[in-house]
């Protein structure tokens, strides 16, 4: 475990770092290790004479170096490999050339290409990053959490890799979005990286093509399920509560059956979130917001169908009611304005099986009254586009072409501007492409997706696509979180960063404007968020109150850029 102390030079107001590190021990830890660009002072101090070239670089000679590098890689996955791989080796150079470049890059570290990266990890796995904790290891979670490379952690993500974007149990190559999501705290939002942890927790897998696979790199046993999983998750968490009892700590990318309890049963002990569930609600909810923009109509007058009534889908409509609620609607008003579609077509109070979340949002049976069914006596989506007229249509469902020409064609009949967001990725498990859903509804669909599109056009015109990724939302919300010290994340910080999203959206001065605002300007739009957070968090009375000018203060001296700072050694 690695102990560094960061200081500022009052004179020059530099960052000054001093590390127990020298040698080969020093170039090969990336959070420290400037390559060339180690001045000659600090080449002899730290014993680094004759390990590099003579010539002292400067951060632009690198950045110019490694884009060649990069532009030279050819497939996404290629890309993808080849940032990682400077990121093992050195952090500031990897998060300059990502920012310089976000826009073109950012789909390369996270979505969609990380989806191709976790199944492949197995093969293309390279370097240590992060803590590996298996159902084995779990009498000694302690120890291997001591084994972390840095002492101080504000954010950890975890996953047990059950439930991997669409792409269902992926075991051991689900890590690949936790070491994702945290670069994304750390680009976005401006978090140390130090300061964050990756973590996997491996109970299993029941791919049968991962057990099979000889060099698959994850423990080799179906999942283990039930009460003992469920121990293994509690003794998880207390070893957390232990070692960060201030950390912030996000669920990522569990199965269906375990998202949701998982963060009922902790969100009270624990500064914890759900981002497959609240951060695509907060993202959702600000895409709703920004169409409203356009269309100058009320969040309170919208019919919103859902399709996917998972944990995202759930969650997006906990955050829409709550918004409903707030503007002045009852909540059972706010719930008739929700129609969910699962797999069996519409959720409504005589169908059987649904979990108690999924009750919350049936529909009484009464109000389908005269409606068409399938041969099966289910609702269809289809049947509920032509009764209910939406005005806005969400996909969670990991089922690419859900959204077919005749299901967005009947929407588009009855609305001027319809919204619809096909959130699901990575973008082979889209429900619909943009470019078809521009051309089916002849250029007035409002259109943000999970994945990222190329732009369309049509008839003369060009249609910039809004991604509607959560990356817009939880760097902020855990920006925000760790400034203002908050003990619990709630709904109502969530509802805070949406609004906040939304009011940095460019359709509030162009109606033709994406949705979103582009990736180039997520950092301000991160702060932006970061500031709702915490002053929510404060108006809650879960984060010590301060002025707002001293919050701010906080949340700029929080934010890590990716400069080199002057190294001093320390014995």
């Amino acid at each position: 475990m690695i102990d560094f102390e960061t200081t500022i030079d009052r004179a020059t107001g530099e960052d000054v770092v001093s590390v127990p590190l020298n040698g080969l021990t020093l170039l090969d830890t990336p959070m420290f290790n400037k390559g060339t660009a180690f001045t000659d002072m600090e080449r002899a101090v730290f014993g680094l004479d004759g390990l590099l070239p003579a010539h002292v670089g400067t951060i632009e000679e690198q950045l110019a170096r490694r884009y060649g590098g990069f532009q030279d890689k050819r497939t996404p996955i290629d890309r993808h490999i080849y940032l990682r791989a400077l990121q093992d080796r050195n952090e500031v150079l990897f998060y300059r050339l990502v920012h310089d470049h976000i826009g073109e890059m950012i789909s390369l570290i996270y979505t969609p290409v990380v989806g191709e990266a976790c199944q492949h990890f197995s093969r293309i796995y390279r370097k240590s990053r992060g803590l590996f904790l298996s159902y084995e290891q779990r009498d000694r979670l302690d120890a291997i959490l001591a084994n972390r490379p840095f002492r101080e952690v504000d954010v950890i993500v975890v996953t047990d890799g059950e439930r991997i974007l669409g792409l269902g149990d992926l075991g051991v190559g689900g890590m690949g979005i936790p070491v994702g999501k945290l670069s994304l705290y750390t680009l976005c939002g401006g978090i140390h990286p130090a300061r964050t942890l990756p973590i996997f927790l491996d109970a299993g897998t029941d791919n049968q093509e991962a057990l099979a696979d000889p060099l698959y790199l994850g423990s080799r046993h179906e999942r283990t399920r039930g009460p003992a999983y469920d121990d293994f998750i509690e003794t998880f968490v207390q070893a957390v509560a232990r070692a960060f009892p201030n950390v912030l700590l996000q669920w990522e990318d569990f199965a269906k059956p375990n998202a949701r309890r998982l963060l009922e049963r902790y969100r009270d002990r624990l500064c914890t979130f759900n981002d497959d569930i609240q951060g695509t609600a907060a993202v959702a909810l600000a895409a709703i917001l920004s169409a409203l923009n356009v269309t100058g109509t009320a969040l309170a007058d919208q019919e919103i169908v859902i399709v996917g009534a998972g944990s995202a889908g759930i969650g997006i409509s906990d955050q829409i009611k709550a918004a409903m609620m707030d503007e002045g609607l009852t909540e059972r008003e706010a719930r008739a304005r929700l129609w969910l579609v699962g797999r069996n077509g519409l959720l409504h109070s005589a169908m059987a099986g649904l979990t108690p979340e999924q009750l919350r949002y049936a529909q009484a049976l009464d109000r389908m009254q005269g409606w068409a069914r399938d041969d099966r006596g289910n609702l269809t989506l289809r049947e509920v586009i032509e009764q209910v007229k939406p005005t806005v249509l969400i996909g969670t469902t990991g089922q690419p072409g859900m959204f077919t020409e005749d299901i967005v064609c009947a929407m588009a009949r009855h609305v001027e501007r319809p919204a619809i967001f096909p959130l699901s990725n990575p973008t082979s498990r889209s429900e619909a492409t943009a470019v078809d859903l521009i051309t089916w509804t002849d250029g007035r669909a409002l259109v943000a997706a999970g994945s990222p599109f190329p732009d369309v056009s049509y008839h003369g015109r060009t249609f910039r696509i809004a991604q509607c990724n959560n990356v817009y939302v939880f760097p902020g919300v855990g920006l925000g979180a760790i400034t203002c010290r908050a003990r619990r994340v709630t709904e109502l910080m969530f509802l805070a960063s949406a609004r906040a999203l939304a009011a940095a959206c460019p359709t509030r001065t162009d109606k033709n404007a994406p949705l979103f605002p582009p990736l180039e300007n997520i950092r301000p739009v991160s702060r932006a968020i970061a500031l709702a957070t915490a002053l929510e968090a404060q108006r809650q009375g879960l984060a010590d109150p301060t002025s707002p000018d001293e919050l701010e203060h906080r949340v700029d001296l929080t934010r890590w850029e990716p400069r080199y700072p002057r190294l001093c050694y320390r014995r």
